[in-house]
């Protein structure tokens, strides 16, 4: 994929995840924190097809193990437009496993971008988080590692065994 490929996918993957974005924040603006996911999921369902949206709600994701088809249970909440993966949540807190599923996600069914929106926030900015898989979103920038990440990952990984170790 040359250059230009990839500065129009990375254009129209921002677009979508912008227009997503627009309507969980109009969902989020009527019905504020605390409902349930399932509600919140109804009422983007609804905002996606007033803006036009393409969407597959719930949808089955199996697992491939070895060459066989396993159906675990796993379901995406939302694909929008075939392209992006969106995962609702309506917790008071979210977890680094919330953002594994969705990077998990991402990678079996070969994604690049992905929405994780917490709906139980005051304020929606807060509960919006963009995960990307892949090389699509890479910064080739000179001086730029693909060790950034490994690094973050470590420090959280220390800090919360720091706390473990001195707050039990």
């Amino acid at each position: 994929m040359n250059h230009k490929d990839t500065e129009t996918q990375r254009a129209e993957l921002n677009e979508l995840s912008r227009r997503i974005i627009g309507s969980c924040l109009e969902v989020h603006r009527e019905l504020g924190p605390g409902l349930l996911e399932s509600a919140y999921e109804e009422a983007l369902a609804y905002e996606f097809i007033r803006c036009g949206l393409i969407f597959e709600r719930q949808r089955d994701m199996p697992l491939h193990y070895k060459g066989v088809r396993l159906d675990c249970g796993y379901r995406v909440d939302f694909l929008v437009e075939g392209k992006l993966i969106l995962e609702l949540k309506a917790v008071s807190e979210l977890l680094p496993v919330h953002h594994a599923q969705l990077l998990t996600y991402l990678r079996l069914e070969r994604r690049s971008l992905g929405l994780l929106i917490n709906f139980n926030v005051p304020v929606l900015k807060a509960g919006i988080h963009r995960v990307v898989s892949g090389d699509l979103f890479r910064d080739d920038r000179p001086g730029r590692s693909g060790i950034a990440p490994f690094v973050a990952l470590f420090c959280a990984s220390v800090s919360l065994w720091l706390k473990r170790v001195f707050w039990i």
